[in-house]
């Protein structure tokens, strides 16, 4: 579970009306080449009461993934980032270079250091 509460304290990071892909959350919580563990990770968080705002969190191509494991929730991603004011073209993707976070490295850093203070 630690390695999930990681990915956790960095897509926390992602402030409203930016998106980060699955790849570089794994990236910025020390998991390279394991976008799929960000997936599984943000598969078990609550979408009603936890703080994680997993909405934030896309494929590489720009697109919301679809589960058959959401049980058809999938679209409820979609509403929630255009809530945020994302806007999807006629494909369904979001423009990646307007709506991609970048973050400076203290902020990542930040959120690592009180999750390992979380630990203790």
């Amino acid at each position: 579970m630690l390695t999930y509460e990681r990915i956790y304290a960095v897509v926390r990071q992602i402030p409203p009306g930016q998106v980060a892909t699955y790849g570089q959350v794994a990236e910025l919580a020390g998991l390279i080449g394991k976008p799929r563990l960000v997936g599984y990770a943000l598969y078990r968080v609550d979408m009603t009461t936890d703080d994680v705002p997993w909405q934030r969190v896309i494929n590489a191509k720009g697109e919301v993934s679809e589960s058959p494991l959401r049980h058809g929730s999938d679209y409820l991603q979609r509403a929630m980032l255009e809530d945020e004011g994302i806007e999807f073209d006629h494909r369904g993707r979001i423009d990646l270079g307007k709506y991609k976070w970048r973050p400076p490295d203290s902020v990542i850093e930040q959120a690592l250091a009180a999750f390992g203070e979380n630990l203790g």
